[in-house]
């Protein structure tokens, strides 16, 4: 399995030199100032790996379904998209839209304002809370209305979803419902922003559906369709990080080191699972990652109201995903012992 880390080990080295120079550098060629900067990127890189278990393990159960050559891009284009555009240009087009400034003083103010930038990017949780709770709100519900699903974990929750199944568009009405409790609750400008937000969340994900059954489910493993929507589940876990990493540093460059490190274990994560054969071995493991998405779409939502220590949104998504291992090797255990038994 340490196979599938390697290139990991190889960006964290270099994420980390990078760190150091940079602090280096900007702080009068003082040593301590690059250990410090070095010591930041690191500790950001452990928080993104942490809490993005549930990531791994729901990116697993899509990428199983792509070649292996898909799965490479997943690694290399996609993990430039993951840094370069959710980690870098992201940011700076937010500074950009809430600032009414143009790119390149974005780029200014983040490179050079640490304090405005940390300020923009707070004020634009509303709209990045909404798009990000509305999108993974879905992924979450669409898995449990699908249809008949096996094996069921939770018996009270999941069967009666999915009997829910015939109603069309079910998923999305939950969403506007369970979405909608929280907007009456925001005060106005905020309830405007996520509602607008969460219905160009909505829009995407009802978009990406629409350009995987017109391309069609791909027969030989390699769908651009697929690809784009793990691309977008991976941008809507990535939104609380981007938010939660100013509880360490304002400094972007920090922020886009770390976060990049982090991104890079989840995708070699990611890939162990599917070649490992992981998700067929743990049988529960892929609806406790679910659970995990719906319970973090809730609490991106909430966050916008009350501020929810990112430590309790990572754990929720561990102890979903360690029940659900856990169960699954009980289960197994159970298995191999009842032929004896008989």
């Amino acid at each position: 399995m340490l196979k599938h880390f390697r290139e990991s080990f190889i960006v964290t080295f270099l994420g980390l030199i990078t760190a150091f120079v940079f602090g280096y550098y900007s702080q009068a060629h003082q040593i301590s100032a690059g250990l410090n900067a070095a010591f930041l990127a690191f500790l950001l890189s452990i928080l993104e790996t942490a809490f993005s278990f549930d990531n791994a393990v729901v990116n697993a159960s899509v990428l199983k379904t792509l070649s292996p050559k898909w799965q490479k891009y997943f690694l290399t284009w996609g993990m430039l998209i993951a840094v370069l555009g959710m980690r870098i240009l992201f940011p700076l087009l937010i500074v950009s839209f809430s600032a009414w400034v143009n790119p390149w003083e974005a780029t200014q103010i983040a490179l050079f304002n640490h304090p405005l930038y940390e300020q923009v990017m707070i004020q634009a949780q509303a709209s990045i809370a909404g798009f990000g709770s509305a999108f993974l709100m879905l992924v979450g519900l669409s898995f449990f209305v699908k249809g008949v699903h096996e094996p069921v974990w939770i018996r009270w929750i999941e069967n009666p979803l999915m009997k829910l199944n015939h109603i069309p568009f079910i998923s999305y009405w939950l969403t506007i419902a369970i979405l909608g409790s929280f907007i009456v609750c925001f005060n106005w400008d905020d309830a405007y922003h996520f509602g607008i937000a969460a219905l160009c969340g909505m829009g995407a994900y009802f978009l990406l559906e629409r350009l995987e059954h017109a391309i069609g489910r791909p027969k030989s493993g390699a769908g651009l369709a697929t690809f784009i929507y793990l691309e977008f589940l991976d941008a809507s876990f990535s939104f609380d990080g981007v938010i939660g990493a100013f509880a360490v540093t304002n400094d972007i460059v920090l922020i886009a080191i770390g976060l990049g490190i982090g991104a890079m274990f989840v995708r070699s994560l990611t890939v162990a699972l599917v070649q490992g054969g992981h998700l067929s071995q743990y049988a529960y493991l892929e609806a406790g990652a679910f659970y995990a998405i719906v319970t973090l779409a809730f609490i991106t939502a909430l966050n916008v109201k009350i501020e929810v220590p990112e430590v309790i949104s990572g754990l929720s998504g561990i102890a979903f995903i360690g029940s659900a291992l856990l169960y699954s090797i009980f289960c197994n255990h159970k298995h191999q012992k009842s032929p004896l038994e008989h």
